[in-house]
């Protein structure tokens, strides 16, 4: 091993430690990874720029626009509404599952999530059934039928970048489109005649009770006029509260050291974590008090104020940052009364804690300012849905210009890259989509990943990294079985994507997967494919796609929901890929 190699994998090494860890913003630790591979020398800075010039970064950011400019016409909530009208569960699952799958093709996986979550949930409670019924299977879908054509995920786009890099040609537009179509079909039917079992019936909301469910995290004030005051920490929940219990006690910005024989003074800020039923009632009992430095966010006492519950998306603009810094309630004019975070016991205050993909926020305002809220990228509102009208002109204009772009890469006219730009330029030459719209459009965290990671992938090559660890899995599973190393390539792919993100681990494979079966003389191909196919299907765990994150908190899910649903998939989509691939791709 020359010095070059070892300082790759110490380089890997770091970027796989903090993908995972998640110590730093995946987008913070892919720049951390280019500036790194250029000083210390192992590529070049044409290289290691190279990324941000790279087809499949460019198109990735172009696809976001093309997407955004469809889900802002509103064709898909009109698709959605359709689908409202079903009221047989299983005919439900099936028909969501098939529109999510056919539309992830082409459309951003995550944005098809976005739209169809609300109606998702809007239909289940229509029905009676628990969103968490449905909202597994909507997740699933849109992760399969992304495998289906080149564009429909950034990561068969980051393959086929990599695979060009190598000299290799690369893949076509639908040249994934019958082998995904076999991985949809085995997704469907599974959820179908499997998964309706495995799936959970967590309690649905009861609107007429507008009761939110979960546990929420809230921050209370603490009045002269609260019994509250003079009381222990211990003994300040009522004895008739059976969930909801007292985290910390903040006097004067610091946390009290025990909170529990601490006495209760006026000014103090109570944290406190249990139903919303029962925060509710502690809070009247009290005489407590929501969100009390944002009380001129009430112009007018009689005006109608809504609770709504809003789900931070993958690519929001308030991931890592906090709501005082963001001025998030005087932005908006709304109040933000609860943050819910499922499996994580949270001790900070809400207007200091760093919010994450999958949060829900509780939030109080006006009809007014929730329709404003609908319309701030990053931010899904999961209850009290208003339906957004479809702009006729501007939805024939967004679905001509995407089928366009389309079209002139699967009949050759010109690159896909090419093609996707030239769509983004009329949509908003035609006034289909505003510029703001149009990079607002742009989940900009997956661009600076995509474009820092591919660096890395080119440290391995030229280091020979990859075609060291070729040599060495060769030598341990034996070289007269590309079946043999297509499983393990796989294997290795699937079970990193669960715990990093996707297109990290698919950057990080596909060099050695092209050093592998250039020893064993065959076709790279196969082995590109079972990387793309790995990383683009995670269903084991909430954190190892965006749109598993996505359902996590609105269905109310578990940890252990997705290992119980997710690992057979897993392990089901593993014997097809095996079965599949080389028949498709052979070797």
């Amino acid at each position: 091993m020359t010095a070059e190699i070892w300082m790759t994998f110490a380089v890997l090494a770091g970027a796989v430690y903090l993908f995972v860890t998640e110590k730093l913003p995946v987008d913070v630790v892919a720049m951390l990874v280019l500036v790194t591979v250029m000083v210390l020398g192992l590529v070049t800075p044409r290289e290691a720029l190279s990324g941000f010039s790279s087809e499949a970064t460019v198109t990735v950011a172009a696809m976001f626009v093309l997407s955004a400019g469809i889900q802002h016409s509103g064709v898909l909530s009109k698709l959605g509404d359709y689908l409202a009208r079903i009221r047989r569960l299983w005919l439900f699952t099936l028909v969501m599952m098939l529109l999510a799958a056919a539309t992830s093709g082409f459309i951003n996986n995550t944005a098809v999530v976005a739209v169809f979550l609300p109606l998702v949930m809007t239909a289940a409670a229509a029905v009676g059934q628990a969103p968490s019924k449905m909202l597994i299977p909507l997740s699933y879908a849109a992760q399969f039928g992304g495998v289906c054509t080149l564009v429909g995920t950034s990561t068969n786009l980051l393959v086929h970048s990599v695979a060009q890099q190598s000299g290799l040609p690369g893949f076509g537009l639908f040249e994934f489109t019958q082998l995904g179509i076999w991985f949809t079909v085995i997704g469907t039917a599974y959820m179908l005649l499997v998964g309706k079992f495995l799936l959970p019936a967590h309690p649905a909301p009861n609107r007429e009770e507008d009761e939110h469910q979960g546990r929420w995290l809230v921050d209370l004030y603490v009045s002269e006029k609260s019994p509250a005051v003079g009381k222990l920490g211990a003994s300040v929940i009522p004895v008739d509260i059976t969930d909801a219990y007292l985290l910390e006690i903040y006097r004067n910005g610091q946390t009290l050291a025990r909170p529990r024989s601490a006495m209760i003074e006026a000014g103090d800020r109570l944290l406190v974590r249990g139903t919303w039923k029962q925060i509710e009632k502690t809070r009247k009992s009290l005489k407590l008090q929501f969100d009390e430095v944002a009380r001129d966010l009430v112009a007018n006492p009689a005006a109608e104020r809504v609770h709504a519950e809003v789900l931070i998306a993958p690519g929001s603009p308030l991931v890592n940052r906090t709501l005082t810094g963001l001025r998030f309630g005087h932005i908006h004019r709304v109040r933000v009364h609860g943050l819910q975070r499922p499996g994580l016991a949270l001790r900070q205050p809400l207007h200091k804690t760093p919010l994450q993909v999958g949060d829900t926020l509780l939030v109080d305002g006006t009809p007014e300012a929730l329709e404003a809220l609908r319309n701030t990228p990053g931010l899904i509102l999961t209850r009290e849905r208003v339906q957004p009208r479809v702009h006729g002109m501007r939805a024939f204009t967004s679905v001509a210009i995407m089928v366009g772009a389309i079209a002139l890469s699967a009949f050759e006219i010109m690159p896909i890259v090419a093609s996707s730009l030239l769509g983004c330029v009329l949509l908003v030459v035609l006034r289909a989509l505003t510029p703001e719209r149009a990079y607002g459009g742009i989940d900009w965290r997956v661009i600076m990943l995509l474009a820092g990671v591919l660096p890395l992938g080119i440290a391995l090559q030229k280091s020979g990294g990859a075609e060291w660890v070729a040599n060495g899995a060769l030598s341990m599973f034996g070289s007269n079985n590309p079946v043999l190393t297509l499983a393990v390539i796989y294997l290795l792919t699937s079970v990193m994507t669960e715990m990093m993100s996707n297109n990290a681990s698919a950057v990080l494979i596909a060099p050695i997967a092209i050093a592998t079966a250039e020893t064993l003389g065959l076709d790279p191909k196969p082995f590109l494919v079972a990387v793309a196919f790995a990383a683009s299907t995670s269903f084991s765990t909430p954190v190892g796609y965006q749109t598993n994150t996505m359902v996590y908190t609105a269905g109310g899910y578990r940890f252990s929901d997705f290992l119980k649903v997710g690992i057979p998939l897993n392990i089901l989509f593993f014997l097809a890929a095996i079965f599949l691939i080389p028949r498709y791709f052979p070797f």
